[in-house]
């Protein structure tokens, strides 16, 4: 066994294609607002390896926005671990050929690869698929005694969260981060085809969904306090509350602890006043839900177990006004391109957007990731614009043909829907409505 110097390595940044619309998007005051958030997030996925990780290893954790900024590459390390999203990875593969010119030992994972192991192959010296808890140390102890496999798969199996080791939080400089994450839970009830989570990971492995128990998520909120006294968290979860037993008893034992946290969630939240209740108390600011689309047809079919979004469309408005009359925001996403849909979509959304009073709000467009069912249908049908495009995977990019607009129209109406919905004004009232919820929520009106 020898010593070791080992680099976890985030690829942290994010470039939409669409020249235009990268242009306008920096010029609108809720765009650049929810991006500065996203892109502020660090790894937990490679703390958490860093938590698994012998302390004998010298170890690094460093965030690469833009490899074509890097003047020389990050080291000298011995061996690098590499994570990315699908719209980066091509830049992965770059930065990790170049370290493997130079001999350093290149170790790939996360959800890109384990669905396209192939090609993440010819760029590493070892793989990793599925949930990498499950092979981690083991990989780490081989790499130690040179031995070094090329694939380590933990595809068919779940790892057990009870078991989760303590991300290296101490490896962050809090200063750079405008909230840190915890994951409470993993996995979710439902399968949107379009969806590109976690159960991803190993999608016929029981069980798919799983939680973590709350003794740890506090262990880990514990952790994060010793280095940023006051943090503001955001549950790195596919659907928080979903478990609702679960989440009430997190929830509880939040209260005491004074934070400020962001998780994303369904909307079935809404109908449990206990639920809400206790998400107010224990310092809930936000969450994210997916909408999709005010439209019924749009929704159909979308949740591919038991069409459960299609059946929510009626409480939408309803759902709204319970979350937030509790002065807990919603982000409101939804997803512009969807089978069903033409160009009276977007002034669809832009209308229920004014009438809800939703605080926040996030519009993408149909992303066929790969790995996912959508994927495979509309590849299938010939209606895949590019196969293997996945720098166009940034929720902003079009790669795919609509079945009632033309891509143009998909283009041109979701610029203009952007400009309609994050310029100066309608994000200004948006805030101002949402305030004037809080006051009345203070009140206890």
């Amino acid at each position: 066994m020898v010593s070791m110097k080992l680099g976890l390595l985030a690829m942290s940044g994010l470039r939409v294609q669409d020249e235009e619309l990268l242009s306008l998007g920096l010029t609108l005051p809720g765009f650049i607002e929810r991006s500065k958030v996203i892109a502020s997030l660090p790894s937990l996925g490679l703390l958490t390896l860093a938590g698994l990780t012998p302390q004998e290893i010298d170890l690094s954790y460093l965030e690469i926005p833009d490899i074509h900024e890097l003047d020389s590459l990050p080291g000298p390390f011995d061996a690098v671990a590499l994570s990315s999203f699908s719209a980066q990875i091509r830049d992965c593969y770059e930065l990790a050929d170049r370290y493997r010119a130079q001999g350093t030992k290149v170790i790939l994972g996360g959800l890109h690869v384990t669905v396209m192991p192939e090609e993440a192959a010819t760029h590493a010296d070892a793989i990793v698929l599925g949930e990498g808890e499950l092979v981690w140390e083991g990989l780490v102890q081989d790499l130690q005694y040179k031995r070094l496999r090329p694939v380590y798969d933990a595809r068919g199996r779940t790892f057990d969260l009870a078991q989760a080791p303590l991300p290296r939080f101490q490896l962050l400089d809090p200063a750079q981060y405008n909230r840190l994450t915890v994951q409470t839970q993993r996995g979710c009830p439902f399968d949107c085809e379009f969806c590109a989570s976690s159960i991803r990971l190993s999608p016929k492995a029981s069980p798919s969904f799983r939680v973590k128990p709350v003794a740890k998520v506090l262990e880990e909120i514990h952790a994060i306090k010793e280095i940023w006294p006051k943090p503001f968290i955001e549950f790195a979860d596919d659907n928080t509350f979903a478990n609702k037993a679960h989440g009430k008893q997190l929830l509880r034992a939040l209260v005491p602890e004074e934070l400020r946290w962001f998780t994303e969630t369904d909307i079935s939240v809404a109908k449990d006043p206990e639920l809400l209740d206790l998400m107010q108390e224990s310092g809930c600011a936000q969450v994210l839900i997916g909408f999709e689309s005010p439209s019924r047809a749009a929704l159909t079919q979308l949740e591919t177990k038991g069409d459960w979004k299609a059946h929510q469309r009626d409480h939408y408005l309803e759902a709204i006004d319970r979350i937030q009359s509790r002065g807990i925001s919603i982000n409101g996403c939804f997803v512009l391109g969807l089978d069903g849909t033409g160009v009276e979509s977007f002034d669809e959304v832009l209308a229920f957007v004014r009438e809800s009073g939703l605080e926040e709000v996030q519009i993408t467009i149909l992303t066929p990731f790969p790995g996912t069912p959508l994927y495979s249908r509309l590849l299938r049908t010939g209606r895949i614009l590019e196969e293997n495009a996945w720098e166009r995977c940034t929720l902003f990019d079009i790669n795919f043909v609509p079945d009632r607009m033309s891509v143009e129209e998909l283009s041109t109406n979701f610029r203009r829907l952007m400009v309609a919905l994050y310029d100066e004004e309608a994000t200004q009232e948006r805030k101002r409505r949402f305030r004037s919820i809080l006051k009345k929520t203070s009140r206890g009106e």
